[in-house]
C-alpha cells in the first residue's frame, strides 16, 4: 500500500483574522507587537508507525474541536532502525512544526494532545516538548493497531453479540475483532494466505482520532484537565500518570544546581531499593498551596520511580467551615468572638474516623502492609495521628504545619487561640517530628525543640503556575481572562495596551487586600502629582485575583468586601482601572497573568511562607511585599524588590512609584530576582527534604532536629553541603518560639 503525506485540508478565514488582530505600539518590552483578541481552543491526536519496510515513519495527527474531528494530516519522512535518537528528534521537530504552524494559520491554541504508546516509544520526549514548547497537556493512551469489541454491555439498540467473547468481565483484556479471510476474498478478489479470520487494522488515522477522542475526555469545565480521585480517595496525579508533562529527568535536573540534584538523587535511590513506600495525607486535592505542593511532588517521585501516594478525605462543607475558623484564630485574624464549640470539635472528630477508618480497614494506605511513612499535612488532619497509633504504632508520623501559628496568643488563658491549639496539640503531640515554616514565633512553646524541624514552602518551575509560556499560549491565556471579565461584567484588563500591577493571592482576611487597594490609591495621586506628564492611559492598572479553594468558605464574604471598599470614597476615583476577578483552577492563566504583570505586590497581615513571592520573582518581577511570615525570607530588599511594614501604604506607594518610573532600577531588580531565588523553594529542593525524612525514619534513626533546617540536615547526610556561592534562604536571627 502506497503511503503518502497529506496536509491539512481546512482553510482559514482571512476575514476573521483581520477582526481579531491588534497592534501595539513598539518599545514595550515582552510584548508581541501583533495579538488577537482570542485564539480557538483545539485538541489533536497523534499517532505514529514505521511503514514501506522500515525505511519511512508516518505520522498521523488529527484535529478535534472538542466535538468532532475538524481536520486531518499525514506526513511521510525517511526512517533508519539503526539511528533511533536521530530518528527520534525529526519526528518530535516534525510534529511541533505542523502544530505550531496549524496554530498559526487557524488562530487556534491546541489545550491537549492524545499520544499513542506506539509513537512515544519512538520519540521518548514528544510529552515533554509539547507540554514545555507548547504548552500542550499531552496524554499518553494505548491505541491498539486492531480494532477491538467493547468489553462493555452498553444499552446500544441493535446491538449484536459477536462471536469474538466480547462479554467478558470488566478489567479483562479488550478482545480483538476479527473477520472471516473468505470476507476479504470475496470482496477484494485477493486470495487470503490464511484461512479462518483475521484481525481488522486500524488504520494510523483512525489511531490518531481514537487518541483525540480519548484525550478529550479527561478536560472538564473551563477546558482544564479533570482532577482524578481513585481508589479509598487517593489522589490519582496526572490522571493515573496518564498525562505525561515531563518525561525527561534533565529538565527537573535544569531546573537546580548540581549539588541538590546530587543529594537528591542519592536519597532516591535508597528508597526505591528498599521498596519505602510514602504517604501524605492533606485536607484538599485542588485549590491551595499544599495541593499544588504535593501534585508537584507527586509527579517528581513518580519521574523518581520513588513509590510516593497522596490522600484526601471526603470533603465536607460544614468541616470545612470549622477548620477555615480554625485557622483564621490560629492566625489572629479571625473575630474575637469566634470560638471552637464542642459541637464542632465533636463533627470534626467523627468526620475524621470515618476517613480514618476507610485507610486502616485492610488494604488501606494505613493498615499493615500499607505504607511505611506518614506525613500529616496541616491543622484539618491530625486526627489521624492518635488512630494511626494505635492501629501501627510504629509507623513514624510527622506534622506539617503551614500557617502561622500565633504564639502569643496561643498561650493566652482564655483565648480562642489557646482553645484550638489545645485541641489540635492533643493530636499532634503524638507525632515524631513536627515541621514548621522557617519564620520567628510560628510554634507554641508546647512543641518540644528535640521534635521541631524547619522547611520552607515550594512551587515547581516546570508546572503550567511557572513555565515560561510562549508568546502565542499567553495572548491565549489574556484572551480567556477577558472573556472571564467580560462574562462577569468586570472592569476590562487593558493589557498590552496598558500596564497593571498584581496581587495574585486567596480572598482571604489575611492577604491585605484593603492595603493593596489604598496603596494603588495612593500611587495613582503620586503620578498626578510628580508625573503630570503621562496621561491616564499611561497610568497603570491593578489585577486582585486568585484561584479558590475547597476548603475555604470565606472567598466570597472577603471578595464582596472589597467591591464595597472599591465603590467608597476615595477609592472610587481609581475604580474603573482596578480588575478584581476569582479565577478557575487554571495554572496557565495566572501564570499569564503574573508573567504579564509589570510590578508584584504581596501585602499580607499574616503570612505563613507565600511561595507565590517566589514565583514573582522568579518571574523577573520587581516585588513590593510586606514583612510578615516567610516574606522577608525570600526578597533581598532594595535587590529583588522592597519590604515594608504591614499597613505603611505610603512607603509601599512611594515604591511602586520608583518602580514604574525609573526604568534602569526597574531593569535591575528584574534581572536580580530572577537569578536569586533558592533551590529551596523549588519541587526538586522540596522534595529533597521529604525524602530525607523518609530515608532516615526508615532506617530507624531517632531524629532531633532541635529547630534545624531539613536542607541543612539532608545536605549534611549526603555530603552535599552549601557551597558559599549556592543562593539559599536566610538562617539567622531566628526565634522559633514565642
Amino acid at each position: 500500500m502506497a503511503h503518502l503525506s497529506l496536509p491539512f485540508q481546512s482553510v482559514p478565514s482571512a476575514a476573521v483574522r483581520r477582526r481579531l488582530s491588534s497592534t501595539v505600539a513598539d518599545g514595550r518590552p515582552n510584548i508581541p507587537t501583533n495579538t488577537f483578541a482570542s485564539l480557538t481552543p483545539m485538541w489533536v491526536g497523534l499517532a505514529g508507525a514505521p511503514i514501506n519496510n522500515n525505511t519511512e515513519y508516518e505520522v498521523a495527527l488529527s484535529v478535534h474541536d472538542s466535538v468532532y474531528n475538524m481536520d486531518f494530516s499525514s506526513i511521510v519522512i525517511p526512517y533508519n532502525v539503526n539511528s533511533p535518537d536521530k530518528n527520534a528528534k525529526e519526528i518530535e521537530q516534525l510534529i511541533l512544526q505542523a502544530l505550531r504552524k496549524f496554530s498559526i494559520d487557524h488562530l487556534c491554541k491546541f489545550l491537549g494532545a492524545g499520544v499513542t504508546v506506539s509513537l512515544l516509544k519512538e520519540t521518548p520526549n514528544i510529552c515533554t516538548r509539547l507540554w514545555l514548547d507548547m504548552d500542550i497537556v499531552p496524554i499518553v493512551f494505548n491505541i491498539k493497531p486492531f480494532h477491538t469489541d467493547s468489553v462493555t454491555r452498553p444499552n446500544v439498540k441493535h446491538r449484536i453479540s459477536s462471536t469474538t467473547g466480547s462479554y467478558v468481565p470488566s478489567g479483562s483484556e479488550t478482545p480483538t475483532v476479527y473477520v472471516e479471510s473468505a470476507h476479504v476474498s470475496a470482496m477484494t478478489g485477493l486470495k487470503a494466505d490464511v484461512s479462518g479470520r483475521l484481525p481488522i487494522p486500524r488504520t494510523l488515522d483512525e489511531q490518531a482520532d481514537s487518541a483525540a477522542r480519548k484525550c478529550l475526555m479527561h478536560f472538564g469545565p473551563g477546558n482544564n484537565p479533570r482532577l482524578s480521585i481513585g481508589a479509598r480517595n487517593q489522589v490519582t496525579v496526572d490522571a493515573g500518570g496518564k498525562i505525561h508533562l515531563i518525561d525527561d529527568l534533565d529538565e527537573f535536573k535544569n531546573t537546580v544546581g548540581e549539588r541538590t540534584w546530587s543529594a537528591i538523587t542519592k536519597l532516591a535511590d535508597e528508597l526505591r531499593e528498599k521498596k519505602v513506600k510514602i504517604g501524605f495525607f492533606s485536607s484538599t486535592p485542588q485549590g491551595g498551596g499544599v495541593a499544588l505542593m504535593r501534585h508537584a511532588l507527586i509527579r517528581f517521585c513518580s519521574a523518581l520511580d520513588v513509590d510516593v501516594a497522596w490522600y484526601v478525605p471526603n470533603p465536607s462543607p460544614a468541616v470545612f467551615r470549622i477548620t477555615k475558623n480554625n485557622h483564621n484564630i490560629l492566625q489572629g485574624v479571625a473575630s474575637p468572638d469566634l470560638r471552637l464549640t464542642q459541637e464542632q470539635k465533636d463533627t470534626f472528630d467523627a468526620w475524621i474516623l470515618k476517613n480514618g477508618l476507610r485507610w486502616t480497614a485492610e488494604g488501606g494506605p494505613l493498615a499493615e502492609g500499607g505504607v511505611d511513612i506518614v506525613f500529616i499535612d496541616d491543622p484539618q488532619m491530625p486526627g489521624l495521628i492518635p488512630l494511626i497509633k494505635k492501629v501501627r504504632p510504629n509507623v513514624p508520623i510527622v506534622y506539617r504545619s503551614h500557617i502561622e501559628i500565633r504564639s502569643d496568643l496561643v498561650h493566652k488563658a482564655g483565648s480562642p487561640q489557646e482553645e484550638v491549639w489545645k485541641y489540635l496539640w492533643n493530636n499532634i503531640q503524638h507525632a515524631d517530628l513536627f515541621i514548621s515554616h522557617p519564620v520567628s514565633k510560628f510554634v507554641p512553646s508546647d512543641v518540644p525543640l528535640e521534635k521541631l524541624c524547619l522547611l520552607g514552602a515550594a512551587t515547581d518551575w516546570l508546572d503550567g503556575l511557572n513555565k515560561e509560556l510562549d508568546p502565542w499560549d499567553s495572548q491565549y491565556y489574556m484572551g480567556e481572562f477577558r472573556s472571564l471579565c467580560a462574562k462577569e461584567k468586570m472592569n476590562e484588563l487593558k493589557w498590552p495596551e496598558r500596564d497593571y500591577l498584581v496581587q495574585i493571592a486567596r480572598f482571604d482576611p489575611a492577604k491585605g487586600i484593603p492595603n493593596v487597594i489604598d496603596s494603588y490609591y495612593k500611587l495613582r495621586e503620586l503620578l498626578h502629582k510628580d508625573s503630570s506628564e503621562l496621561t491616564e492611559e499611561e497610568h497603570p492598572q491593578l489585577l486582585l485575583c486568585g484561584h479558590g479553594a475547597v476548603d475555604d468558605p470565606d472567598a466570597s464574604i472577603i471578595y464582596d468586601q472589597v467591591m464595597q471598599i472599591l465603590a467608597s470614597e476615595p477609592y472610587v476615583k481609581y475604580a474603573k482601572d482596578v480588575v478584581v476577578m476569582r479565577l478557575p483552577p487554571s495554572d496557565q492563566l495566572l501564570n499569564a497573568l503574573m508573567a504579564n504583570s509589570r510590578i508584584a505586590l504581596q501585602l499580607s497581615t499574616r503570612e505563613g511562607f507565600e511561595v507565590k513571592v517566589s514565583e514573582a520573582l522568579h518571574a523577573g518581577k520587581p516585588t513590593v511585599a510586606s514583612r510578615t511570615g516567610g516574606i522577608p525570607l525570600q526578597i533581598v530588599d532594595g535587590k529583588s524588590g522592597f519590604l515594608v511594614d504591614c499597613g505603611d501604604n505610603a512607603t509601599v506607594a512611594r515604591h511602586l512609584y520608583d518602580l514604574y518610573t525609573d526604568e534602569g532600577l526597574y531593569r535591575s531588580m528584574s534581572q536580580y530576582a530572577k537569578k536569586h531565588v533558592s533551590d529551596e523553594v523549588s519541587t526538586v529542593g522540596n522534595t529533597a527534604a521529604w525524602l530525607y525524612l523518609a530515608v532516615m525514619l526508615h532506617r530507624g534513626v531517632k531524629l532531633k532536629p532541635q529547630g534545624a533546617w531539613l536542607n541543612d540536615m539532608l545536605r549534611a547526610e549526603t555530603g552535599e553541603e552549601y557551597l558559599a556561592e549556592e543562593p539559599r534562604l536566610p538562617r539567622g536571627g531566628l526565634q522559633m518560639q514565642g
